[in-house]
């Protein structure tokens, strides 16, 4: 799976940005925002665990990463503290303008090697970008995560594609319903069958509330949000599923196989947990969506959670490879989105 954190790409140019090697400047390619609102979710679920992918400490006012090559093309992350000029910069590169990224030296509080994402450009007239040569007692170089893999790294980037994409993952939503539909006379509700990996919400057997949250309540704390569309969708955006599992059961369905919303309630159970207990700074987030609504993310062990408050939500499971599963929008997810976005971090 490709990347999908969101960076913003300079017009390359030296800057004046010490590497830590020999003095040699630094020719920026991009940039991007390390802060408790607003991180590269590849690095972790919050923001703590985000910085200490890096080795940084969890400072309030968070970084800004600067990715480039030096003069032999070797690549690296320089860590500044200087994040409003980071921000200035990137909002002028998504804008179209040209913007000489230059932090004072005196910002730098790391030089890494290696960068984090996949960056698409390289400085013209350097070697094809490589991880600068080791010395002893250098961290090992950072890298973006393998694309063909599936885990909590690629989970959460599918995560991010999601509520990037979202307006085209919430039409394969609807075209599911209406395929189910169709299908079974226009009820939507179909005969359980064998499940294949498919577009967005393919699953014909809706969960009702009561039965998606039947695990937490059993557990001793219900999973306030749920009428769940059984039937995952592919994070490759192929065509629809089949039928979906029985929505009652937990556990195994199906002779043996696992139901995918049992981690799905799982995650909603631990969702409500946060309104009790306060998970660790930006394991929620909110930022801007149309219509004075909200978009929401969140992750948690083994999870990721994709919603507008004015919506449904989808969830991205590390147990089920590329798929995304369906939340739809019933008498309780309303609450519970209302009430994370109210603990959420948000963009300054």
């Amino acid at each position: 799976m490709a990347g999908t954190d969101e960076t913003a790409t300079a017009d390359v140019e030296e800057a004046v940005v010490d590497t830590a090697v020999d003095d040699d400047p630094l020719y920026v390619l991009t940039a991007v925002l390390l802060t408790p609102a607003q991180f590269p979710s590849v690095l972790g679920d919050d923001y703590p665990a985000a910085c200490a992918a890096l080795g940084l400490e969890a400072y309030a006012d968070g970084y800004g990463l600067v990715l480039g090559q030096d003069g032999d093309g070797a690549r690296w992350t320089v860590v500044v503290d200087d994040v409003s000029l980071v921000a200035v910069a990137i909002a002028s590169w998504d804008c179209g303008m040209e913007y000489d990224l230059s932090p004072d030296e005196r910002s730098v509080v790391a030089a890494l090697p290696g960068w984090p994402l996949a960056v698409a450009t390289a400085a013209p007239g350097l070697p094809a970008p490589h991880d600068p040569a080791p010395e002893q007692g250098d961290p090992a170089p950072l890298a973006p995560p393998d694309g063909g893999a599936w885990g909590p790294a690629q989970r959460r980037l599918g995560a991010d594609e999601v509520a990037l994409q979202w307006s085209a993952w919430r039409a394969q939503f609807d075209d599911g319903q209406s395929q189910a539909a169709a299908a079974t006379g226009g009820n939507g509700r179909g005969e359980q069958g064998g499940q294949e990996t498919g577009g967005a919400s393919a699953g014909s057997a809706e969960v009702e509330a009561d039965a998606a949250v039947a695990a937490g309540d059993r557990a001793g704390d219900g999973a306030h949000g749920a009428v769940a569309e059984a039937g995952p969708a592919s994070t490759d955006g192929s065509g629809a599923g089949g039928a979906a599992a029985d929505p009652g059961a937990a556990g195994d369905v199906g002779g043996g196989v696992r139901d995918p919303y049992d981690g799905v309630r799982r995650a909603l159970t631990e969702l409500r947990g946060y309104l009790e207990a306060a998970p660790p700074v930006g394991r929620v987030r909110s930022s801007f969506a149309p219509d004075g609504a909200r978009m929401l993310r969140a992750d948690g062990p083994g999870w990721s959670l994709v919603a507008r408050t004015d919506d449904m939500a989808f969830v991205l499971l590390d147990d089920e490879p590329r798929e995304v599963l369906p939340v739809a929008r019933g008498p309780k997810l309303p609450a519970l989105l209302e009430a994370l976005d109210a603990i959420a971090v948000r963009p300054s």
